[in-house]
C-alpha cells in the first residue's frame, strides 16, 4: 500500500514511522525542515533558551548568597547561534531516524490532486493521505503586527531588547515572559482576557509571585496598533519590542476544497484522525484541538494505524501539559481542582530546587481526590522534575490506579517529586 504524508514534524513523522513499520511505502513530504515547528521555533528552542535561562538566574542567586564571586555575561547572539546549530544536528538525528526505518524523505511543495501529490513536478501516487501540516503563529486582527515579533524571529535574535511587550495570556507568553526577564529584559505581557486560565488559579498565583516575579501582566487589555517603537491601548503608547504570542493557525490551505474545514482552519476529523474524505487522515496542530508534541504524535500515530487498516481511536483524557519556566508547571486534564478533597504541599528540596529552600521558593504540588471512590480527580505540580512524573502518572490514572494503591509506592531519592506524598496521605482516608 502506498501512503503519502505531508509534513515532517511530530504528528507526520509519528505517522510516518508507524506506517512504515506496518510495511506500508511511505513518502514524507517536508517543504521546510523535518522536526517542524517544535524542534526548529517552538518546544526545543525554549528549552534551549531557558537551559540558559535557568543557569543565569542560579548564578545570580549563588552571588547573592555568597557561594560565587561573579556574574557571568550572557552572549545572546552565541546563544541562538549554537541553538540553531543544535536543532539542526538534532533534525539530522530524526532524519536518520525516519528513514532507517524505511520512509522516503522528499523535499518541496506539496499540491494535493486526486490519487497522487505533485511536488517537484512529479506526481506521487498514493492509496492513503495522511495531512500532518502543523500551525504558524496567529496574527490577530490589529494594526501593524507586521512590526511585531513572533517565536519564528527568536532563534535569529542576535541581541536582548531591552524592553519586551508580549501580547498574548497563553503557554507561549509566560516561557519567552521567563526568558527574557530572566536574562535583564523588562517584559510586559498583555492579555486579551485571564493570563493563564487554563490552570488553577492557585497555581496560577505561584507562578505569577515567584517564577514571573519581574513580570508586569495586565489581564484584560485589548491592544488598539502596534508600530516599531511598541504598542498602543486606549491612546496609550507603550514603548518596546512586540512580540505576538497569541496562538496558532493551523496550515490547512492545502486541503481546502478537498477536505472538510472548521471556522478556525483546522481539518474536521473522527476519533480515527479519518477527515471527510475516507481514505485522507490529518494530524496534528492541523487539526486543531490539544497543540503539544506528544499529542501530535499519537495522533500521527493514530492515523497511520487507521490508514494501514488497524482500529485505532484518540484518547484524549488526562493529558499531561506543562509550561516550560525556572520550575516545569504541569497538569492533567481536568486541570482545575473542582471535585473531591483537595490538598497542597510545598515543593520538596532536591535537585534543581536545593539552593532555593532558603528563600522558601521549592515549588508547590497540589492533588484532589475523591475520597469515596478513591478516585484521583486532578493534579497540579511545580517542581524540577514534575514533566517527568506527570506523564507515567498520567498513564497510571487513564489504567484506573487509585490514591490507596500508592501506599506502597517507592520513590527515588532524592527527588523533588511531592505529588506521591499528596497521594499517600489520601490514601489513608480513602474508602
Amino acid at each position: 500500500m502506498e501512503v503519502v504524508v505531508i509534513g515532517g514534524g511530530p504528528a507526520g513523522r509519528s505517522a510516518a514511522m508507524e506506517a512504515s513499520k506496518l510495511e506500508a511505502n511511505v513518502t514524507l513530504i517536508e517543504k521546510d525542515k523535518v522536526g517542524g515547528k517544535c524542534l526548529h521555533k517552538g518546544c526545543m528552542v525554549v528549552c534551549g533558551l531557558n537551559e540558559v535561562a535557568k543557569f543565569y538566574l542560579d548564578s545570580q542567586n549563588y552571588q547573592k548568597m555568597g557561594i560565587s564571586n561573579a556574574i557571568p555575561e550572557i552572549n545572546f547572539r552565541e546563544v541562538t547561534s549554537k541553538l540553531r546549530e543544535t536543532t539542526g544536528k538534532i533534525m539530522k538525528v530524526l532524519e536518520y531516524e525516519t528513514k532507517s526505518i524505511g520512509a522516503n524523505i522528499v523535499k518541496g511543495d506539496a499540491q494535493i490532486q486526486k490519487g497522487s501529490v505533485l511536488v517537484n513536478q512529479e506526481e506521487i501516487p498514493y492509496d492513503k493521505l495522511i495531512i500532518g501540516t502543523g500551525s504558524r503563529a496567529m496574527t490577530p486582527p490589529v494594526k501593524g503586527t507586521d512590526n511585531a515579533l513572533t517565536y519564528d524571529n527568536i532563534p535569529f535574535l542576535d541581541s536582548l531588547p531591552e524592553k519586551l511587550l508580549i501580547v498574548g495570556s497563553g503557554v507561549m507568553a509566560a516561557e519567552f515572559a521567563n526568558i527574557f526577564s530572566s536574562f535583564g529584559s523588562e517584559v510586559r505581557i498583555f492579555c486579551r482576557t485571564k493570563f493563564l486560565k487554563m490552570l488553577d488559579p492557585e497555581i496560577k498565583d505561584y507562578i505569577i509571585k515567584n517564577l514571573l516575579p519581574n513580570v508586569e501582566i495586565a489581564e484584560g487589555a485589548r491592544v488598539d496598533e502596534i508600530s516599531n517603537d511598541g504598542l498602543k491601548i486606549s491612546q496609550e503608547t507603550i514603548e518596546g519590542q512586540v512580540l505576538l504570542a497569541t496562538g496558532l493557525t493551523p496550515n490547512s490551505e492545502l486541503a481546502q476544497n478537498i477536505v472538510k474545514i472548521g471556522d478556525c482552519k483546522e481539518i474536521l476529523v473522527n476519533s480515527h484522525m479519518q477527515t471527510s474524505k475516507p481514505h485522507i487522515y490529518a494530524a496534528g496542530d492541523v487539526i486543531g484541538g490539544v497543540t503539544n508534541t506528544p499529542i501530535s504524535r499519537m495522533e500521527g500515530v493514530t492515523a497511520a494505524r487507521n490508514a494501514c487498516g488497524i482500529s485505532s481511536t484518540m484518547d484524549y483524557s488526562w493529558t499531561p501539559q506543562s509550561i516550560s519556566l525556572y520550575y516545569d508547571v504541569s497538569f492533567l486534564s481536568p486541570q482545575y481542582h473542582q471535585t473531591g478533597t483537595v490538598a497542597t504541599i510545598p515543593g520538596s528540596a532536591g535537585p534543581g530546587s536545593f539552593w532555593r529552600v532558603l528563600e522558601g521558593k521549592t515549588g508547590l504540588s497540589k492533588v484532589s481526590v475523591d475520597l469515596d471512590e478513591g478516585l484521583i480527580t486532578g493534579v497540579s505540580s511545580i517542581a524540577p522534575s514534575s514533566r517527568t512524573n506527570m506523564a507515567y502518572l498520567a498513564k497510571m490514572i487513564r489504567d484506573g490506579y487509585k490514591a490507596p494503591e500508592f501506599d506502597d509506592f517507592i520513590e527515588v531519592h532524592p527527588s523533588t517529586d511531592a505529588v506521591y506524598k499528596l497521594l499517600r496521605f489520601f490514601g489513608e482516608y480513602s474508602n
